[in-house]
């Protein structure tokens, strides 16, 4: 082989890697991908887009691995497996034909099962630009429930895994949301900051819908984040048939539409018939759009199982459609970034959008509002989720963890499955829902693991006489479960992943007794105090624990650190303390029940401000679903079937427990709602730790169980929501900013996806009310001063849009028992910042808690416990600023760390700290330190200095577009490696790193 020979298949290996590893492409194929590969658009003709895909749900009626196996049939005819074997055939066959995918999983699910000649085939096509891959993500998302953290995630791996296999030209630029029941302002910002051209989406309510398409709006510039500007803008564009083919059109296996019959001689020859009934369709469709293109989905749920039954219609189509129209239409295999690149050369002015697209109607009486809340615990154990992977991932990094590599794959990747938009929504079969939690079990487990081993390593660094035992994990806190805590004595090492230290309340079963709890540290004693388990949860079905009360003790933890506890013992029993009073309360709240079992709270502060706390239950309408009017509530849609909730008749009767840390009311309302509220001394927020079930459904009634907590705020009839936990939305009652509403169903169509807040304001009193959530639930304000969560449903009957089974889950033979928390916070925004920072901090401790590892210890003597050698540890050697945290810190390539900083502030949200910020990162860490730096796109997977976003312009002549690059690069010099971030500002970097210690 001659030198050239050798160094130019190199050269192309070398090209194609984003960051120095090149997905490992055997042969070099030329490369005419993304809009190189591009049909020509004729501009004197109506062109005709064909775009061929596939949507396969990760999870719904069946379960992931039914899906891709194709088992299961009887409930419904799907396996990926087959999709993908038969559309890479049939692209083989004609060099003509396009097609794209979308989830990351299932592809790297069969990809993993290819020969070799296969694989170079999928390499080639994708580097043809014949298979384009198009959002990318590990599952297409959710966008109402889901979180931003994990939906950053989501994408980060599945970007991750097409570029370690395919290369450049598998880099998604376009978002593909054409599923999801209502699309969120922050998915479009975050859309954006990955990197994305455009957005495409197939539902939005169907009266938004009618007045866009008479308006010609279904295409329009998405305005992603006020915060972000230019940078967070995305073209997006409503498809005109969510993501199906014309009628008549459809070719697949799972269809009765009849075949193109080209045989002049047959009875059943139909082309003429045919290309007049496509062509009139693209002219109708085209009525509704701007430019001469239109864009048609060759494609529905689970389409090309035979792929070549869809593509030798299509051939047809486009053959005879030329022959007959050719003068008049230009038809096509198309990508949807073929039509957006398309749609872009018509340099047109395009009309804006501030808001979002919740909630989402399909019909009068059809509002998708109720998966906001269906499935609850499944959206806490989700949420559960994130909290471990994050701390796997930081305890990856700072303690050099080596050998875990695959355990942390399958956790992010069971993470990408959950974010799904028929997984965390709740809207799956029951089966599924039990797949879903035993993947995200799975996963965990792999990540607590990760995380114990970590602890452990960290502890026992440079003290060779130091050997930590096995740390455990309890995965059933939730109900005040812990084997390893019941019994013994015992070691706690809890680490706080936030970049702040954080005083958290730590809440361990035990049995009756007094304990003592050490700090390792400095061998001093901490206050703590015992508090009674509820018999509410200590009877919670199939709960099996010794436990009868919780240790309680405030625990000062460093940031993205742990600190180490002993607890032990010192009595047996104590006797139950009695309390006569009818009240707790700290140095902020005074906390009562009045007469009829509402909890009263005063704040001490602000004395014109107060709330009460009542819970109720709207009866779901139960129909036939043949009829608008006839509309079931059900998995997806929440319908009450009057417009007035249901009270609780008799007064509530509670218990009161005082002490030094925390002060507790524990009420019940009836034998199936019960909760306790608490305030902790020195915090600034009132808890409410609900629980609700088995719902009674002996009288045939489904119910929807909510918690209102009404004040004497005059919030004038508008409340904010937060956008996937990030920035926060103004919402009007009875209003949509962009069309004039009329609401048949005033109750379901003004409730709004709560991720992680709700607030309201009143501007004369200058107060704020905020409501902070452990997981998404849907929330509304419909009284002034009110608000409103749904935190339980149980329904007997469908409502008829897919899932085919009534939303009646059930535990151990029972309704299944859920548990959960508001937290309640607010007070005068004449101190902004401090309110700001206040809520600010609670919601992060709320989404990324301390976790505790617990080590068993024998019992022993009364003697005091002297200071241990690396009882704690910091990963930080120095404190960031109030408004900057580390969103992600995780292991990458080759040794390699993922890095991002996020400026947590709003423009305007303080005085103080929304201001830019400069970070020193070169000696940020104290177990390694960074060497060298270089920024990529949201998701990791092209340099940001690579990005080159398609330009759009709106009506008012703005130039909207992202950078190319931030106009404040890092400053690199010796000794400093400074990041300035911006308002609300998120930047990932891939950094290299020299070890310090460990």
């Amino acid at each position: 082989m001659s030198w050239s020979e050798f160094l130019l298949p190199l050269i192309s290996f070398l090209l194609l890697s984003v960051h120095g590893d090149a997905a490992r492409i055997p042969r070099t194929v030329t490369e005419t991908c993304g809009y190189e590969a591009c049909p020509v658009a004729d501009p004197k003709k109506l062109n005709i887009h064909l775009v061929a895909h596939t949507h396969d749900d990760v999870g719904w009626l069946k379960t992931v691995d039914q899906y891709y196996f194709g088992s299961n049939s009887r409930t419904q005819k799907a396996g990926v497996q087959y999709i993908l074997d038969s559309v890479i055939q049939a692209l083989l066959a004609n060099p003509e034909r396009k097609f794209i995918y979308v989830e990351t999983s299932f592809l790297w699910k069969w990809w993993l099962r290819q020969n070799d000649k296969v694989k170079e085939d999928v390499r080639s096509l994708i580097n043809q630009g014949r298979l384009e891959i198009i959002g990318g993500g590990w599952s297409m998302n959710d966008e109402a429930v889901t979180h931003y953290h994990s939906l950053v995630d989501q994408y980060t791996w599945g970007f991750r895994r097409l570029k370690d296999t395919f290369g450049r030209c598998a880099t998604p630029r376009i978002g593909w949301q054409i599923d999801p029941f209502g699309h969120s302002r922050e998915q479009a910002s975050l859309f954006a900051q990955l990197g994305f051209d455009g957005m495409f989406f197939g539902r939005l309510d169907y009266q938004d819908k009618n007045k866009r398409l008479k308006d010609k709006t279904m295409e329009f510039i998405w305005k992603g984040s006020p915060n972000l500007g230019a940078r967070a803008n995305l073209f997006t564009v409503a498809l005109y048939n969510t993501y199906s083919p014309p009628p008549g059109f459809c070719y697949d296996i799972l269809c009765n539409d009849e075949p193109i019959n080209d045989d002049p001689d047959s009875p059943d020859y139909n082309v003429k018939e045919r290309v007049e009934q496509l062509v009139r369709y693209a002219y109708r469709q085209a009525t509704s759009y701007n430019t001469n293109n239109v864009i048609f989905t060759m494609g529905e749920d689970f389409n090309y199982q035979h792929a070549e039954m869809w593509f030798t219609n299509l051939d047809r189509l486009i053959r005879y459609v030329k022959e007959e129209k050719g003068s008049e239409v230009n038809i096509f295999y198309s990508t949807p970034s073929c039509y957006l690149k398309a749609v872009n050369d018509a340099k047109l002015q395009w009309s804006t959008k501030s808001d979002d697209f919740f909630p989402y109607a399909s019909d009068p009486h059809s509002y998708w509002t109720g998966y906001f809340s269906s499935r609850p615990a499944i959206k806490f154990f989700e949420r559960m989720g994130n909290n471990l992977l994050q701390i796997s991932k930081q305890l990856s990094v700072l303690t050099r963890l080596e050998g875990y590599e695959k355990q942390l794959e399958h956790f992010r990747e069971a993470m990408g499955v959950m974010q799904h938009h028929d997984a965390v929504t709740g809207t799956e079969k029951q089966l599924v829902a039990y797949d879903y939690a035993r993947i995200l079990y799975d996963g965990m487990q792999q990540g607590t693991n990760i995380a114990a081993d970590a602890i452990r390593k960290w502890r026992s660094t440079g003290n060779s006489n130091f050997a930590p035992e096995q740390m455990h994990t309890c995965m059933q806190l939730n109900i005040s479960t812990c084997l390893y805590t019941e019994d013994k004595d015992f070691v706690l090492a809890i680490y706080n992943p936030l970049s702040q230290k954080v005083v958290s309340p730590i809440r361990v079963p035990v049995q009756n007794g007094k304990y003592n709890v050490i700090d390792l540290a400095d061998g001093n004693e901490l206050t703590s105090q015992i508090v009674p388990i509820p018999n509410s949860v200590r009877e919670i079905p199939g709960r099996k624990s010794t436990s009868t009360h919780e240790l309680v003790f405030l625990a000062s933890l460093p940031p993205l650190g742990y600190k180490t506890y002993t607890v032990k013992r010192s009595s047996e029993n104590i006797s139950p303390q009695v309390v006569t009073a009818n009240s707790i309360g700290n140095e902020f709240y005074n906390v009562s029940v009045d007469e009829y079992g509402q909890v009263v709270v005063e704040w001490k502060k602000q004395k014109d401000m107060e709330l009460t706390q009542s819970f109720h239950y709207y009866d779901a309408m139960e129909g036939n679903n043949e009829e608008f009017r006839n509309r079931s509530s059900g998995a997806y849609i929440f319908r009450p079937k009057n417009t007035s909730a249901r009270n609780f008749v008799n007064s509530a009767s509670y218990e009161v427990h005082t002490g030094p840390l925390v002060e507790e009311i524990h009420q019940c309302v009836t034998d199936w709602i019960c909760q306790v509220i608490r305030v902790y001394s020195g915090m600034e927020y009132v808890e409410f730790d609900w629980l609700v079930g088995p719902i009674p459904v002996k009288d045939k009634i489904g119910k929807e169980v909510v918690t209102r907590y009404y004040s004497n705020l005059n919030s004038s009839g508008e409340f904010y929501t937060d956008s996937n936990g990030r920035e926060m939305l103004k919402r009007k009652r009875n209003y949509r900013p962009t069309w004039n509403l009329e609401l048949e169903e005033p109750i379901s169509g003004n409730y709004y996806p709560v991720t992680s807040k709700i607030s309201l304001k009143d501007d004369e009193k200058l107060l704020k009310l905020s409501l902070l959530t452990d997981r998404a639930e849907g929330g509304t304000s419909m009284r002034d001063g009110e608000i409103e969560m749904m935190i339980h449903r149980r329904l007997l009957k469908d409502d008829a849009f897919g899932v085919g089974e009534a939303l009646n889950e059930s535990a151990f033979g029972e309704g299944l028992v859920v548990r959960g928390s508001h937290y309640i916070i607010g007070g005068s925004i004449q101190n902004l910042d401090e309110l700001a920072v206040k809520e600010k901090t609670l919601a992060r401790q709320l989404l990324l808690r301390p976790w505790t590892f617990i080590q068993s210890i024998e019992k022993n003597s009364s003697a005091p416990t002297p200071r241990v050698p690396n009882s704690q540890g910091t990963g930080l050697a120095k404190s960031l600023p109030q408004n900057v945290q580390i969103l992600t810190l995780e292991p990458w390539k080759d040794g390699s760390v993922l890095l991002r900083l996020e400026h947590i502030f709003e423009l305007g949200e303080t005085a103080r700290l929304s201001k830019p910020v400069e970070v020193n990162i070169q000696d940020l860490f104290t177990t390694f330190t960074i060497v060298s730096i270089k920024e990529t796109t949201l998701g990791g997977n092209q340099w940001i200095d690579d990005m080159n976003r398609l330009k759009w312009e709106s009506e008012t002549n703005d130039v909207l577009q992202t950078e190319e690059h931030f106009s404040h690069p890092v400053e690199i010099k010796e000794g400093v490696i400074n990041v300035l971030l911006e308002p609300f500002e998120i930047r990932t970097f891939i950094v290299e790193i020299a070890p310090r210690y460990l």
